[in-house]
């Protein structure tokens, strides 16, 4: 017989799902419990049944499971994002490892065992940008902070421990001046007032700041004395900006960016690639693990130093730049205008000579194919929704060697090397790395040799 709602039951956690819940078995059917650890006994109340499946809340803790400790923030639960603070970091390292097997093993068919997980040499402050919404409390002040899961109610936070204590720091003083100064946050049911979100970035290596407020509007008020405030308080800011964005979107940044102090952008390098970020740059947002990932990358990538490596979804170029000195030519293929543009100068500061289109993956990749171009090793790192087949497909066509492909979402990545395998592409390593520590986040990267 099915659970019924507001049941309580007794349950042993026996694995997490990829959303970060824990999951155990009640006379058969499964039963989700956010909050919980593998090991875990405890009394569930349910709150929601499926049929087949139902979701529950923890009711009592009565024996906890090996991996858990106590949590240590105190708005985690009803944030959101680090679903896995109630886990030491060892056994949040294995979950991802696990949610990384099931998804090769359930979608891809495909037993491949994991060499390694990259831990992040940081669990905790390793964000190198924070896009914070702000609005009034009750008392009328404006508060920085982050939606709770699946609203638009903003939780207050001081202190993220998530991001470098600077970057917490910076958004409380920029709320403060805007109480002072009468500048209003930005309410979306009315499509009013002017300050939408406090969005940093700080240069993991270099130590550079940049802050941009996303506004309503076209022009902040008292503009010069907030930056003069500003920069006496936090000597680390290289450059100030407004993003521009007045639709009524969920959309955070819009297209223009207005830079009040600095060059509009700051500097930092991964990989010893030097970049330049400005609000609309794509960049990873833990760079030390982002380098341990790249590195393992190039390492599955075997590169010849006769080989052409033609590098898809590039971005910055950053991946297929760590990798130049290792190879003969490089080509890489990105849809945003302005990450292609940057490549470009990244190129041109490293003295490279490398090929950056600015195209969509999937028709620049069967372009290419079509002009023969025959690259011997691809590297792909595609968005969370994955490859799709005319990319696929393309690669296929220009078959190379080697392809080694980067992804931030384990079930695309065992779907898109399931396919690549019926055509000819035999995978031969998986790794890990968690760029996201204490979030329900994992990155895998994966090497492919096409058979003999």
């Amino acid at each position: 017989m099915a659970v019924q709602k507001n049941q309580c039951i007794p349950l042993e956690i026996t694995g997490l799902t990829s959303e970060g819940s824990g999951v155990g078995r009640y006379e058969g059917e499964a039963v989700f419990v956010p909050g919980t650890a593998p090991g875990d006994r405890i009394t569930v109340r349910i709150v929601k049944d499926c049929k087949r499946y139902a979701y529950g809340i923890v009711d009592k803790l009565e024996q906890p499971g090996p991996g858990r400790r106590e949590e240590d923030c105190s708005i985690c639960r009803p944030c959101g994002g680090c679903c896995f603070r109630h886990l030491t970091y060892e056994a949040e390292l294995e979950a991802k490892k696990d949610i990384v097997l099931d998804a090769f093993r359930r979608i891809g068919g495909l037993e491949l065992p994991i060499d390694q997980i990259l831990a992040s040499p940081q669990e905790d402050r390793y964000r190198n940008k924070v896009q914070f919404p702000v609005q009034k409390d009750e008392q009328g002040h404006t508060v920085a902070g982050f939606y709770a899961g699946r609203s638009h109610r903003i939780i207050p936070c001081e202190d993220c421990l998530l991001q470098p204590a600077i970057l917490n720091q910076i958004a409380q003083a920029v709320c403060s001046w805007m109480d002072e100064n009468v500048v209003s946050p930005y309410d979306e049911a009315s499509h009013t007032g002017l300050v939408r979100h406090i969005f940093l970035r700080r240069g993991t290596h270099s130590g550079q700041i940049m802050l941009c407020l996303v506004i309503n509007g076209h022009s902040l008020p008292h503009s010069e004395a907030f930056c003069s405030a500003m920069l006496q308080q936090f000597p680390e800011i290289q450059t100030i900006l407004l993003n521009v964005n007045t639709q009524r979107t969920n959309v955070i940044t819009g297209l223009e960016s207005i830079p009040l102090y600095g060059p509009g952008y700051i500097e930092d390098t991964m990989c010893g690639v030097p970049v330049r970020l400005g609000p609309l740059s794509f960049y990873q947002v833990n760079t030390p693990s982002a380098e341990r990932l790249y590195a393992l990358a190039r390492q599955y990538a075997q590169l010849k130093p006769t080989d052409r490596l033609l590098d898809l979804y590039c971005g910055m170029g950053t991946i297929g730049l760590s990798m130049a000195q290792d190879c003969a030519d490089l080509v890489g293929v990105e849809i945003i205008p302005e990450a292609v543009e940057s490549a470009r100068q990244n190129a041109a500061r490293m003295g490279v000579t490398a090929r950056f289109l600015c195209a969509d993956a999937g028709q620049a990749a069967s372009q290419l194919a079509a002009e023969g171009l025959a690259p011997d090793v691809i590297l792909l790192d595609p968005p969370r929704k994955g490859c799709d087949n005319a990319t696929l497909d393309a690669v296929c066509t220009m078959a190379p060697r080697r392809v080694v492909m980067i992804s931030c979402n384990p079930a695309t990545a065992a779907r898109d090397v399931r396919y690549l395998a019926d055509r000819g592409y035999q995978p031969e390593r998986l790794s890990c790395a968690d760029l996201f520590a204490r979030t329900k986040h994992v990155e895998c990267v994966i090497a492919m040799s096409k058979a003999e």
